[in-house]
């Protein structure tokens, strides 16, 4: 069949259902031994590493079957027929191409396909029996997973905090505790219950002790809250997650159901306070000292009388650098600074004029109008000092007047070690 033009096609999968097929060097060997033997005339090689299960989801293999389409080649060169397809989509493909006469052959180590009923039949019959096996892998590893849950261990890697007995035979390796960094996992729990400590300072203390993962490397501040929700170290696990199906497992637990459920409270409080408090200063400032933003932080301190004592801190979100050490500073300082900077500050006085003006003719709505009182002759100064004002809105403002207040300054606002300075 010297008029065939032939693209070798090699193809092996990196998931673990295609291991005991032959490597891609040894399928392009094999079968250009086989085309010279033959005298196959082989125009192009391709390979790629892709599962076959899923239709369409195969780079080159989609490239070959738009070159055959465009006349490029018109024969198929592989060491079996499932390195073509394991899915009826792209085997469907593959035989209304040879039904078109686009496709005349399909030469595999072992056997050949033409464009005739047997040949196609066969082909479809070989693609369904890989399909097959896919299936019922699927079917069996869920069943084994599903078994091993049930007698309480969990599949997959062990959490930070437990390693894996890698001696023992595969899906039966037993879980056992991280002597090295299981003491951390349960100190975390421990000052999130009772020291009230957030995800960040727990993730800024985990850097300050240099503890890494097995891996060495640093852990983020999404893992510190994966971690903090992970009921594995209480000793249940869900699998798969979100599931609803619960098991109780039989690794040793870290810590216990009640330290969990405390840290899962002080979790909920934490995310309700932060998405419940808007702070008046944030995303109106910069770090001085590595560029970041700043946030806010509300702290409650109870008294003896059983009242609390709360204050609002701005500090850096240490997002361009994280070892900033620009520290934090009350909101009470920060707008005592603010105010006594208002000689040397450089405002936009037209704007803080008109928003006086504004305010001044409200002021009169609300006294003859609402009040009732007769206008007199005090007369109002209209002419106020802005400076005076934006003393005022600092100190007794709402959120939204301090914001806007802000935004009249020429200039931006930072703050480094419990300073504020005013830049470009």
């Amino acid at each position: 069949m010297t008029d065939t033009k032939y693209c070798l096609y090699a193809r092996k999968s990196t998931e673990s259902d295609e291991t005991q097929a032959l490597s891609i060097d040894s399928q392009i060997k094999e079968m250009l031994e086989l085309a010279k033997r033959d005298n196959l005339n082989v125009i192009e090689i391709k390979q790629e590493k892709h599962s076959a299960k899923e239709v369409g989801q195969r780079p080159v293999f989609n490239e070959v079957i738009k070159e055959i389409r465009e006349e490029k080649f018109n024969g198929i060169l592989t060491w079996a027929p499932d390195r073509i397809a394991r899915n009826a989509g792209d085997l469907g493909t593959v035989v209304d191409m040879m039904d078109n006469g686009k496709l005349k052959e399909i030469r595999t180590y072992g056997q050949s396909f033409g464009n005739s009923p047997n040949d196609k039949f066969l082909l479809m019959i070989l693609g369904s029996q890989a399909k097959l096996e896919n299936d019922n892998k699927s079917v069996n590893v869920k069943r084994g997973m599903k078994a091993k849950c049930a007698m309480g261990w969990r599949p997959g890697m062990a959490p930070l905090g437990y390693l894996t007995n890698r001696e023992g035979i595969k899906g039966q390796r037993k879980i056992f505790i991280d002597t090295v960094r299981s003491p951390i996992i349960k100190q975390m729990f421990e000052k999130t219950a009772f020291e009230k400590y957030s995800g960040r300072k727990l993730y800024n203390w985990l850097i300050s002790i240099n503890f890494a993962t097995r891996t060495g490397k640093r852990v983020t501040l999404s893992s510190v809250y994966t971690i903090l929700k992970n009921s594995f170290y209480y000793g249940k696990f869900e699998y798969p997650v979100g599931s609803g199906s619960w098991y109780d497992g039989l690794h040793e637990p870290i810590i216990t159901k009640d330290l969990f459920d405390k840290v899962q409270e002080q979790i909920t409080s934490q995310n309700a306070r932060c998405e419940d408090k808007e702070f008046a200063f944030t995303r109106l400032m910069k770090c001085g000292l590595c560029g970041s933003g700043i946030t806010g932080e509300e702290k409650h301190r109870k008294l003896k009388n059983g009242s609390f004592n709360v204050h609002v801190y701005y500090g850096c979100t240490r997002y361009n650098d994280t070892y900033c050490k620009c520290g934090y500073i009350r909101e009470e300082d920060l707008i005592e600074q603010l105010s006594g900077m208002m000689d040397e500050l450089i405002m936009d006085g037209s704007e803080v004029k008109q928003k006086i003006e504004c305010e001044i003719k409200r002021y009169k709505k609300f006294r003859y109008g609402v009040l009732g009182l007769k206008e007199s002759n005090e007369k109002i100064e209209e002419t106020l000092d802005h400076k005076k004002y934006a003393r005022y809105i600092l100190s007794q403002g709402t959120i939204e007047e301090k914001r806007e207040l802000i935004s009249f300054l020429k200039g931006k606002i930072f703050i480094a070690n419990g300073k504020v300075s005013i830049g470009d």
